[in-house]
């Protein structure tokens, strides 16, 4: 009897066990409830995944972009404590001279679309940019681009040139908007003229851009990440296609980009040896015909072509610009003179991933080179016969006069044979990184002087027919130190030519 008492009082607190626990939560949860009722309102903190930059009401997505490298020379481009450098200036020339912002179609709240211009009193150009962009391929009449050589050989430059239809671009404007061209003739002439450039694809391209309301933008797929608008003329020229870099990288930098963006090719080159160092400068590079319909650009940036920039204006117009480094000009501008164009060689440099540091342990540790810069036959475009044509008659007998004279000094001196149009670029810019003097006749390889150490010396060897100013600028702006042999013809005098390079090696202690 007392056992069945004893096993039912165990029953009834089996069942009352639960339901106790179950009150118990409700009245904590209802508690809780209350505290949090009464807190402040706080919110969450970012996630330290994501990038939280806005622009213009536009978050923007986590970045698969390429970083921006730390890079020696570099000064700050825009927001720094100095104003604009005043027009027509060497940094003006070469740096953020893009000082007059030109608002197209004005940001609005809510993160629709708007379109800008930075102005270059200066350049004459301007660097234009704008959110919810759209580019259609179908509107734009030129070849595909991006085919092996060997495809196309024979391809007018004229079918690789873009000839824009109207609304080959849209930008996303007011809601009460309607379909209308987004500038007029009067902005293109004030702020994109053509400055005597034949055929000025930006400005063609503006001229093609129409403004339309939200939702009618229509786009098979969207481009996320910021990305640059790039129209390249002589693309398998070293020279051109460094002022097509430089252009690009100025872009990037005066519209403030937290990283390296994507490349668009709005032209429809073959690929190019060259192509290679536009993958390594910048996130992605992609030809606008292989996108299969209408894209759209969260942040789209117009690059001005090469002819626009510094490196090419300077061949004929004339302005006072010396090279300096960053650091004698850190806190104390001098506008007549820029460390840009080493930042930007620097850049090239760091894209590759070769270390300054080792390379200049090498050139103390090993001896002087002599970096011989020479021209040898390639096939660079479909119009292209393969041949180069000579700018130093007789450059391999200068060579291998050279590289015997040099064997027999006392100091140690090796003589690089540079043939660059049979190797890669990392190759090409550790040679000239390795090289203490760099020697050569006039052609588009000396452009990497963009590259040298700041003790690297110059020789050019200048023909009676090519005698221009490209490489004693670019010495000039990087401040290197430039020697010319000018001669009467093509022919040069192995005497003259190791006479000037002894006394180059003299003042390097040789």
């Amino acid at each position: 009897m007392m056992a069945g008492r004893a096993h039912g009082h165990r029953n009834r607190l089996r069942r009352l066990i639960p339901r106790v626990l179950l009150i118990v939560f409700a009245v904590y949860a209802v508690s809780f409830a209350i505290y949090l009722l009464r807190q402040p309102h706080r919110p969450s903190p970012p996630d330290p995944t994501l990038r939280t930059d806005v622009r213009d009401g536009f978050r923007a997505p986590p970045s698969s972009q390429k970083p921006w490298p730390r890079l020696p020379s570099f000064l700050p481009w825009v927001g720094g404590p100095s104003p604009p450098p005043p027009p027509h200036t060497c940094e003006a020339y070469f740096g953020n001279g893009f000082s007059r912002r030109v608002e197209v179609l004005p940001a609005r709240g809510g993160g629709g679309g708007w379109f800008r211009c930075h102005h270059s009193e200066t350049l004459g150009s301007s660097i234009c940019e704008g959110a919810r962009v759209r580019l259609d391929p179908a509107l734009i009449a030129m070849s595909r681009g991006g085919e092996p050589l060997e495809q196309v050989m024979g391809r007018a430059e004229e079918e690789e040139l873009p000839k824009y239809e109207p609304g080959a671009l849209l930008v996303e404007g007011p809601s009460a908007g309607r379909t209308a061209p987004l500038v007029d003739t009067g902005f293109l002439n004030n702020y994109v003229p053509t400055g005597g450039i034949g055929m000025h694809t930006m400005r063609a391209l503006l001229e093609s851009a129409r403004v339309v309301p939200p939702g009618e933008l229509h786009c098979s797929q969207w481009v996320e990440e910021p990305t640059l608008l790039v129209t390249r003329f002589e693309y398998a020229n070293l020279f051109h296609t460094i002022t097509d870099w430089y252009s690009a990288y100025v872009s990037s930098r005066v519209t403030n980009l937290p990283n390296r963006p994507n490349v668009v090719f709005v032209d429809g080159h073959c690929k190019a040896q060259l192509e290679q160092t536009w993958e390594a400068l910048f996130s992605s590079v992609t030809y606008a015909k292989n996108f299969s319909g209408p894209v759209c650009f969260r942040h789209a940036i117009l690059s001005p072509l090469g002819y626009e920039t510094a490196m090419f204006k300077g061949l004929s117009e004339s302005f006072s610009c010396e090279g300096a480094s960053a650091q004698s000009l850190q806190g104390k501008p001098d506008y007549d003179k820029t460390a840009r164009l080493s930042e930007f060689g620097e850049m090239i440099v760091a894209s590759f991933g070769l270390p300054q540091d080792d390379i200049m342990s090498y050139k103390k540790s090993n001896g002087l080179n002599v970096l011989f810069v020479r021209r040898e036959d390639y096939l660079a475009h479909p119009r292209h016969s393969g041949k180069v044509e000579s700018r130093l008659s007789n450059e391999r007998e200068v060579y291998d006069a050279i590289d015997k004279w040099a064997k027999g000094l006392k100091c140690k001196v090796n003589v690089v044979n540079g043939l660059f149009a049979h190797m890669n670029m990392k190759e090409q810019l550790r040679a000239i990184l390795e090289a203490s003097v760099v020697i050569g006749a006039h052609g588009a390889g000396l452009t990497h002087l963009v590259s040298a150490t700041p003790d690297t010396k110059v020789l050019e060897i200048i023909s009676s027919m090519y005698r221009r100013p490209h490489f004693a600028l670019i010495s000039q702006w990087k401040a290197l130190e430039y020697h010319a042999i000018n001669l009467p013809g093509s022919y040069a005098r192995i005497t003259d030519v190791i006479s000037e390079l002894s006394n180059i090696l003299t003042g390097l202690g040789c």
